[in-house]
Order: C-alpha cells, then structure tokens, then sequence
C-alpha cells in the first residue's frame, strides 16, 4: 500500500520537522513494502533522512527558474533534492483555475525531469448524480495531454464530493471507479477523499486499490499512523 499525506495550507517548518521525527519512530512498525509520502507546504519543504518516507511538492511551476511571481521552479525544488510532486488536484482545478491545458503542461515539465507523479483526478456531485457514464467521461477528460505510459507516476481518484466533507464514497462506487480506471490506465492507483481510521482498512480491502492520499487525517502523526498501521 502507498500512503500519502497532503498538509494543504497546514502545518510550518518547525511543526513539520516534528511531525516526520515523531512519524519515523513509529514506521518501524509498517510493512517493508509499503510506501510513505508527506506533502508539506512549500515553505517546509526540507531534507528528509529516513529511507522510509518520501517527500514530495503540493505544487511547482513549470520551469527551472524565471520571473513567475509567487511560483516556485526546478532550482528552488532541487535545493532540498524534491523529485516528487502533485499534479491536478482538484483544489489548483476548481479554486485555483488550473485547466487541463496547464496540468498537462506541468505533467509534460516534470515528467522531462525524472520526477514521481501523483496524478489527480476527480469529478464533482453533479456530475456524479449524471451517472456511471458521466463520471467516467469525465474523469477520462483529465488525462487529455498526460503520458499514460510514463513510468513515474500513479493516479490518485479523489471525488470531489469526499475531499473534507466527511462523506467518503460507497465501497460499490469506488470498486466501480477503480476497476473501470485499471482498465484504461494501468498505474498504482490511489482513492482520497474523507480517508480515517474508522474507514481505512474497508477501503484498502478494495480491489485495485493500490493507497490512499489523504488530507486531514494526515495532518497529526496519529492519525495519519492509524492508517499506516491499520492491519499491524
């Protein structure tokens, strides 16, 4: 399993070095083949000494340096040795305006460059409530532009509808989703959306579900441990 965690706009330098040394003492405990990501904010971006969690970028521009106010580049990314990054969530789509033109063009960028991906897709309530047909279209539109076939990455099925709300999606929704995405694109495959302990282990049961990214449980070493180490 493949374990992700996205701080968001959450957590400083100082909170982040304690959480990662506090989550390390306890990562003895995971399986050997489980795979831990922490996505900090950028200003907490650092190095990391343990083998055993990978540190990642929420978000970077496309270039290795320029004048791009307020966006960080390759440069800035290399200094604390970053190959790992976060690309389309629907937050940078919806609140942000990312369209798929921009995603795919980051895609495109960091690809080039040998970074892990995290690909993002995701649909919102109303097109959910248009049925099966209609998400599926949907979330197949996200991958206009992406290189299906890169090596480095996976894909992180997130509905909109379940990112912080409370509500996760139904084990038949996301079995539905899963098994008909394995079918066109063929990478690790991760479900986030509303992702706890009292939740995990019925989520990580599912077939085709290779991890989870998640939010706010993510956010306190506990309960980001409660999901590591659910089946421990």
């Amino acid at each position: 399993m493949i374990y992700a965690a996205n701080f968001k706009t959450n957590h400083t330098r100082k909170s982040t070095r304690e959480y990662l040394t506090s989550l390390q003492l306890q990562l003895f405990k995971k399986r050997p083949e489980d795979r831990i990501y922490v996505f900090p904010p950028l200003t907490a971006l650092d190095y990391c000494d343990s083998s055993s969690v990978t540190i990642g970028a929420q978000n970077a521009y496309p270039v290795e340096q320029g004048a791009f106010t307020g966006e960080v580049g390759l440069e800035q990314l290399a200094e604390f040795n970053i190959k790992t990054i976060l690309i389309g969530h629907s937050e940078r789509r919806e609140i942000l305006g990312e369209d798929q033109a921009m995603v795919a063009k980051k895609f495109a960028f960091f690809k080039e460059q040998g970074f892990e991906i995290i690909y993002c897709i995701g649909e919102s309530l109303e097109i959910r409530e248009q049925g099966f047909d209609a998400v599926m279209e949907h979330l197949l539109s996200q991958f206009e532009g992406i290189d299906t076939s890169y090596e480095h990455f996976m894909v992180a099925y997130e509905p909109i509808w379940a990112i912080g709300t409370g509500r996760t999606a139904s084990v038949e929704e996301i079995t539905q989703t899963h098994e008909a995405l394995k079918k066109v694109v063929n990478r690790p495959l991760l479900y986030g959306g509303s992702v706890k302990g009292s939740n995990i282990a019925e989520i990580a049961a599912i077939e085709h579900v290779d991890g989870v990214l998640v939010g706010g449980a993510s956010l306190k070493t506990d309960t980001f441990l409660e999901l590591v180490l659910h089946d421990q």
